[in-house]
This record gives structure tokens, sequence and C-alpha cells, in this order.
């Protein structure tokens, strides 16, 4: 069983909720699920507020709520509301809230079962179970709440076309922020209390959030559940999406509450077959293992349409997110494992890219290349460059097209899917390796790819970024195999730029060099950044033996300045095991991931934590 985060007990401001998700729906449930928490769905599209591009956009939260005891209720009255326990399950994907609410001498006890369904992944299910320490009237209520999202109500409906009797609680249309998508959502509520149960729905006020409402006169001796199911679906699925939404509900209330967390359950149980065991770590090393699987397939599903970011479907007020576009991190260090381990996940990852190559194509069109240029950061929608207008360098930070076609290569080698190979990773392969012969300049050195920006982005474009050049060199290498396989003419061509691609070596002290202008001098965070270190791995690009120890000794040597960084810090343990050093493997290991460590739910932050509290 995979070792799950300690249960929380105490909160405090500086936490962030706890991360919940199915790979198409992600939350942040705080301590107080009912009054606060944000959700996100995948291919939701909203014009940014502060970029004014196109990125995610946060849904109805659809697991809202709240609670009344004698007319004093819990969302107007927080501070009389204490945390107990808040408790999530790695093995399961569910999250237990534990919480106490008083009013005058009464307390209710509230626990709170949420969790995304894996098995039905537009369906968000919650089980509020209430009981009272003394007689009360006590009202508990289901909402899905879209106050505090920038958008506009399209549609909210509490009754069924073309029916005397509504099939669902509530409908409504949602638009985000600039028009760009609508998401639907329906929901669908049932109540256990005995007899003398008053339901009432909110259905005059056009502009209040969906709910539904159970009153009753409490005792103690009793208890009191209400089990709500909600459907999100954006309109990148469906052109009527809140009608889909009213569709896909009433199918998880006819399955049940039951058996659909039997499903999830079951899935998960699946998923967990391919947990990594560390051999010789102790319990802190494996739980951290465990976070990692678990957030990593939490936020990718084989519906996952609209793949993920580098933040899976999260998203709290504290931090940009990098507005969910879709970026290298995902081909490149995301779906390498997915690819392993749930390889339908991974196989929807790609599907986003091949429903999206003409975009692609038309991106490389414009920069004057032929083939396939993929975007550095896509939008949700069609695919094209969303990049933030305020930092006009990174259009050179192109890398991304070879971190695409080195995936579907991988996903070929790992199927054996000769199908799939010619119908789609060839198209894929075959624009990247024709965008590389466009791309690159032949001169006596050999072939360069002048003017690009690698991993440490740095403000100025340089020439054979290192990394860059063995990435390309690989990527020209596969698409010639695989061109020969398929009996095509472009291999010679190929595999001739890749045998010829220039690589900068410092011949004095043998070592591989960031980029031309990178000298051995240079200082800061982007001279110190690894950058050839991952054309080694995870690229695998071959040298010699004493050129790649070198290598590895002269980035590890100054990555002090470094480490703490995104991207390339997790991977600084890897090259001191390439040397065979176990104790460098954990100082750097505890230095460029377990610093990173988020409590209290052991999530992983983009900075360390240490190094930048």
């Amino acid at each position: 069983m995979p070792i799950s985060p300690p249960p929380l007990r105490r909160w405090r401001p500086e936490y962030i909720p706890a991360y919940l998700s199915n790979g198409v729906i992600g939350l942040r449930a705080g301590p107080i699920p009912l009054i606060e928490g944000v959700a996100i769905v995948n291919g939701l599209a909203a014009v940014d507020p502060v970029e004014k591009g196109e990125g995610f956009a946060r849904g109805p939260y659809p697991i809202g709520g709240d609670l009344e005891i004698d007319g004093a209720r819990l969302s107007r009255l927080p501070g009389q509301s204490e945390l107990v326990e808040q408790a999530y399950d790695f093995a399961s994907g569910e999250l237990r809230s534990r919480f106490r609410f008083r009013s005058g001498e009464t307390t209710a006890t509230v626990e709170v079962l949420t969790f995304c369904s894996r098995s039905l992944p537009t369906v968000v299910l919650q089980d509020v179970q209430v009981r009272v320490d003394r007689p009360c009237r006590l009202v508990i209520t289901a909402k899905v709440d879209p106050t505090g999202i920038s958008g506009a109500w399209r549609s909210r409906e509490t009754t069924t076309p073309d029916a005397d009797k509504p099939v669902v609680d509530g409908s409504m249309l949602w638009e985000t922020h600039g028009g760009l998508s609508t998401c639907g959502a329906a929901y669908i509520t049932s109540f256990e209390g005995g007899d003398g149960v008053e339901r009432r729905r909110e259905e005059h006020d056009e502009l209040a959030p969906l709910s539904t409402s159970y009153a009753v006169q409490a005792r103690p001796e009793r208890r009191y559940v209400l089990r709500q199911y909600t459907s999100l679906v954006p309109s990148q699925a469906h052109h009527e999406p809140h009608r889909q939404a009213t569709r896909l509900v009433g199918m998880a209330a006819q399955r049940g509450f039951e058996q659909l967390r039997d499903e999830n359950r079951r899935a998960w149980e699946e998923i967990w077959k391919g947990r990594i065991t560390l051999v010789g770590a102790g319990h802190r090393w494996q739980a951290l293992a465990d976070a990692a699987y678990y957030y990593l397939h939490a936020s990718a599903h084989s519906s996952s349409l609209f793949s993920t970011s580098m933040f899976g479907l999260a998203y709290w007020p504290n931090y940009h997110y990098y507005r969910g576009h879709v970026m290298w991190d995902i081909e490149a260090f995301t779906f390498p494992t997915l690819l392993l381990t749930a390889p339908e996940s991974a196989y929807a990852l790609l599907e986003y890219r091949v429903q999206r190559l003409q975009a692609a194509e038309r991106n490389a069109a414009m920069y004057g290349y032929r083939g396939l240029q993929f975007p550095w950061a896509s939008g949700p929608r069609h695919g094209e460059e969303v990049i933030r207008l305020s930092a006009p360098h990174l259009v050179f930070e192109q890398h991304i097209s070879l971190s695409v076609a080195n995936a579907f290569a991988q996903y070929v080698h790992a199927t054996g899917d000769e199908d799939y190979l010619r119908e789609t990773a060839w198209p894929v392969l075959e624009g990247v390796a024709n965008w590389l012969v466009s791309r690159a300049v032949k001169t006596e050195r050999g072939y360069e790819i002048k003017r690009v920006i690698g991993v440490a982005e740095q403000t100025d474009p340089v020439d054979n970024n290192a990394y860059v050049n063995m990435a390309a060199c690989m990527v020209l290498q596969e698409a010639a195999a695989f061109a020969c396989r398929l009996k095509r003419p472009d291999a010679d061509r190929w595999n001739e730029i890749a045998r010829g691609m220039y690589l900068p070596v410092d011949t004095d002290r043998r070592i591989i060099l960031n980029h031309d202008r990178y000298s051995p001098q240079d200082e800061g965070v982007a001279a110190s950044t690894p950058e050839a270190l991952a054309g080694l791995f995870p690229f695998n690009y071959p040298v010699e033996g004493p050129l790649e120890r070198a290598t590895i000794e002269f980035y590890l040597d100054r990555a002090g300045e470094f480490v703490g960084y995104p991207m390339l810090s997790a991977l600084l343990g890897t090259y001191a095991a390439r040397l065979g050093d176990r104790a460098g493997a954990l100082h750097w290991f505890e230095k460029g991931y377990a610093d990173f460590i988020e409590d209290p739910f052991t999530e992983t932050n983009e900075f360390s934590r240490k190094r930048f509290p």
C-alpha cells in the first residue's frame, strides 16, 4: 500500500488546500470543503485577466455546500467551525474531512468524503454525514457554485425540458471570461434523515448558485447523510455541455455512490500495481516517491484529451500555475513514467498533439520553417502559441518539438504498435524531422542550430545549445530508423544531418559546453544550469565515457548556484548516480527534490521551499 500523508489536525494559514483530480476535473478542497475550494476542468479555457491571452479557466465549484443549526449558517460564521482531522488516502484518491460547527450550546460533527471518479471522469462525488449533540433544526445544503469566478451565467435551469419532473436537481451553463468556452454543470442529491425532511431548491434567483437544502428536526441519536453527484463538462468536449452534464450525472446517480466508489478504488488499485518501490530507502523517501506517483497519475487519464499541465489540474490563487498551458515538461518529464505505468493516459497526452498538428504546421510556417514546430506554450483549445507577450525572447525556445517527437517514438518502442507508427507517430516524426532540416544550417563545422534558447532560458538567444543539438540528433536518428522501417526515402538525409550535428566541446577540459558562447568562468543561475546534462538524460545522447564523466563532474561542481530552481534540479541526483557517487546522489536528491516538498499533503513545489521559503 502507498504511504499517504499523515492526517492533518491543525490548519496553518500558509497551507494550500488538498489537490484532488482524476485528470479531467481538478479540485482544491479546503479544510472545510463545503465552503472553500476551486475547480479546474480539463480543456476549459478563458482569457487570462493579467496576460490577456488564452489559459485555463476555473469551473463552478462542484462540491460546495452549507450547514445551518437553528438559523446559524456555517458560511456566515466560519469562525465557529473547527477542523478535527483531514486525511488524504493516496491508495483510493479519497479525501476525508472531519470538522465541528458550533451554534450556541449545539455542536454538529461533520464528516465529508470527497473523490473524483476515474470510471466516470466528468463526475465528482461527495458524502456529507452530520451528527448533532442535542436536538436542533438542522439544514444541510449542497451547491454547485460559480461565486468568485470571472465569467457569466448563460443558462440556469431547475427543470428538465420536455419532462414533468426534473431528472436532476439543477443544471447550468457558465461562460468563461472572454467567452472562449463554456462549462456545463449538473447535479443530483440524495438525503437520508428519517421522516419530516423538508427539501428545497433555489428555483427563483437566476444568479444564485444551484443549491438543494434538506431541513430536519435533528436528534442526537441519528446520523444525517447528504450525497451529491456533480458533472462538469467543457464546451470543447460537447457543444451543449450542460445537457451532456445532465446525462452523465444521471448515469452516475443510477450507478450509485457505492458502486462508483468501488469502481474508483479498483481503478486506483490497478494504477498502484506500477508503484515504484525504493529498495534500501527509508520510509521518508518511499513516502515522497508515492506522493509523486500519486499526483502524476491523478493528473492524467485516458480521457485527458486536452493534455495536462506541469501542475496537473491544480490551481490556487497564490500562483499563476502557468495558466494551465501545455509545455515541454509534459512530454519530457510526465510522459515517460505514464508510458510504463498508465499507457492509456500517455496515449491521451499524445492525442492532444495529434488533434492539433495543423497548429504546429502553421506555427512552423509563420517562422519560415517547414514541417512541425510545436508552440512553446499551447492553449487548450486549438494548440496555438499562447506564451505571454511580456517575455518576447521565449519565442526562441523551440526545443519542445524535440520532446514531442521523442515521446511519439518512445510510445512506438514501448507498445510495438505498427499501426500507430504508420498512422499517427510517423506524421509527427516526419514533420519534426523536416522542421529540423529547415532549421539547421550547414557550415564548415557541420550542421548547426542557431539562435535558440535552451533549458536555462537565457534572455539572449545562443547558437548550438548543447541540449537542443543533442536532442535534435536523437530525434533525427529515430525518424530515420522509422523511415527505413516504413520504406520511406528520407532516412539518408536525416542520418547525414544527425551525424554532422555540431556539439560544442571544450577541447582543453574535455567537457560539453552548454552552448557556443558558454565560458566555464561564467557565473549566475543560467550559467550553472546543467543544460548539457539534459542531453545525456533523459534524451540518452551517447558520448564516450571520459567525456560524459568529465561533463557531469563539471556541472555538478557548480550546481550549488542552480539547485532549487525548476526542472533540472530533480535530475541532479541522477547524474551523480551515473558517476557511481551514492553520497552525492543522496545530497542532490535532497537539495534538488526533497527540499521542494510542500506540507501538509506532500505536493512538489516548483521551487525549493528551503531556498525560496
